[in-house]
């Protein structure tokens, strides 16, 4: 085959050459051609085919085997390198393994899937939980692409619009349901919603879902899954919270990371603008009027100065629209469609928008404010430069916020280059030499340790999630656990 046989040829050169860091990018580059070697069965390499996949990323092929073999997994990557795929593929195989009835695969290309033909509401078989509306909506969408050709329900659930169309959905029986923490809960309450039989549980975007506060609905929702289960846990960046989530939660995981923990990605030009408060909003109108800008993204921290901004940039000539927590649901895909068409505005986004939202072509990424937790930096540049392309990230940066600033450096492990285009506006050198007088925002030496982050800790007055029990420590074999009565069970 050709595969192999280029394989052994490029291992060849590099034996007789010495030198096998350009065969190893070859080498590289032809094994990733394609999903035939991961073991998926038809209807998904043909729904693959027909969604025009061909390319397997890092996560896809590390993390596929290692689920369709029964593992939990921890996978650690960034947004935007095919993890909801890495996820989704294997548990719509196993899903359809263990289906009442067979997957139909001679199904038409093209028709939606009607599900099997079951006497009685089917059980939520997968629960995948995502931190936002607009990530919960397209994992969704990913898993009706994967499975158009197998007899599998997908529902989503989540705040912003009526519970009734989907409180209707989950009545007539899902198989997959991906749901936000919030809403999932009120239709548990409700009992509206059951996930007593759920056998794969998918926590994504799990750092996330800590920031914003979901730890305590993440624990009852867990809480009310079975023992005897799969449990995926994906994050973006790896802090100790996370990972001792992960200790209470998936049974002996096996870990896959395809990006240094924090890291930004290589293809973003990145660097930033030392400006004064007040000139800010000049900076962004003369910027974007004068760089090559065709779809971008500014964030703010604040859900007010995200529409105050967007008048600013439309009193300037220029289209703008905002998204943001206040925003309905209706706004916000409003919003997004058009953020999405072939004549874009300018998105001004808080960071609920920094993750989970795939958006092909966004050329420019611009921090309006500096993020406060260094983390979400890598997030929002990660909007841009996705799927080969390359893309560029600029901060604004005051002098208030130069402690941020550094707190990036040092987690990057990487100097931004200070940008020195127009600079009317922006600080000179010997301006940005002096302190910051006042003492708002996370100013540079104010209360930091020597790791650069703030006393009060992100982590530090959170609690911590109590074991779910059940884990044996001693038991051998990828899918050995203790059920309630303390029996070692099998999945």
């Amino acid at each position: 085959m050709l595969v192999p046989t280029a394989f052994e040829r490029l291992l060849l050169n590099a034996s007789e050459t010495g030198n096998a860091g350009p065969c190893l990018g070859l080498i590289e580059r032809i094994v990733l051609t394609n999903f035939d070697g991961l073991g998926l069965i038809q209807p998904l390499m043909r729904a693959l085919t027909a969604a025009n996949y061909d390319v397997a990323t890092p996560i896809q092929l590390q993390a596929i085997p290692l689920l369709l073999t029964g593992y939990d997994l921890m996978g650690c990557a960034q947004t935007g390198t095919g993890k909801t795929a890495a996820f989704a593929l294997p548990t719509l195989q196993r899903l359809a393994a263990t289906a009442t009835t067979p997957a139909d695969t001679g199904r038409e290309e093209g028709r939606p899937s009607a599900g099997p033909d079951r006497r009685g509401p089917r059980p939520i078989r997968c629960l995948v939980l995502a931190p936002t509306r607009e990530l919960a909506a397209q994992i969704e969408k990913s898993f009706t692409t994967y499975g158009k050709y197998l007899n599998l329900r997908v529902a989503v659930v989540h705040g912003g619009v009526s519970q009734m169309p989907q409180a209707r959905a989950l009545q007539r029986g899902v198989d997959i349901l991906v749901a936000t923490p919030g809403r999932l809960l009120d239709l548990m309450n409700q009992r509206i919603a059951d996930i007593s039989n759920v056998e794969v549980l998918v926590i994504d975007e799990a750092d996330q879902m800590f920031d914003m506060g979901f730890l305590r609905d993440l624990k009852k929702i867990v809480a009310k899954v079975p023992l005897d289960r799969q449990t995926l846990m994906f994050s973006a960046t790896m802090p100790d919270e996370i990972k001792q989530l992960a200790k209470q939660w998936l049974f002996e995981p096996k870990h896959v990371e395809v990006a240094r923990v924090s890291s930004a990605a290589t293809a973003v030009s990145q660097s930033v603008f030392h400006v004064s408060a007040q000139n800010k909003p000049k900076l962004l109108v003369s910027y974007i009027k004068s760089a090559a800008v065709t779809r971008s993204i500014v964030f703010t921290r604040t859900k007010h100065g995200a529409d105050q901004l967007v008048k600013i940039l439309v009193s300037s000539g220029i289209d703008a629209v905002a998204i943001h927590g206040n925003k309905s649901q209706n706004a916000r895909t409003r919003n997004l469609d058009a953020f999405k068409s072939e004549r874009p505005p300018i998105l001004v986004a808080t960071d609920i928008a920094a993750r989970g939202i795939d958006v092909h072509g966004v050329s420019h990424v611009i921090n309006y404010q500096m993020p406060e937790v260094p983390e979400i930096y890598v997030h929002r540049i990660g909007r841009t430069a996705r799927a080969g392309a390359a893309g560029t990230a600029v901060s604004f940066c005051a002098p208030d916020e130069r402690g941020s600033l550094q707190d990036v450096e040092r987690l990057i492990n990487n100097t931004i280059e200070v940008n020195e285009s127009l600079s009317e506006l922006t600080l000179s050198a010997t301006q940005q030499s002096q302190r910051p007088s006042g003492g708002g925002g996370k100013s540079s030496g104010s209360g930091r340790s020597s790791s650069g982050r703030s006393g009060n800790s992100r982590g530090a007055s959170r609690p911590r999630s109590t074991s779910r029990g059940g884990a044996s420590s001693g038991g051998r074999g990828p899918r050995q656990r203790k059920s309630s009565s303390g029996n070692l069970v099998m999945n």
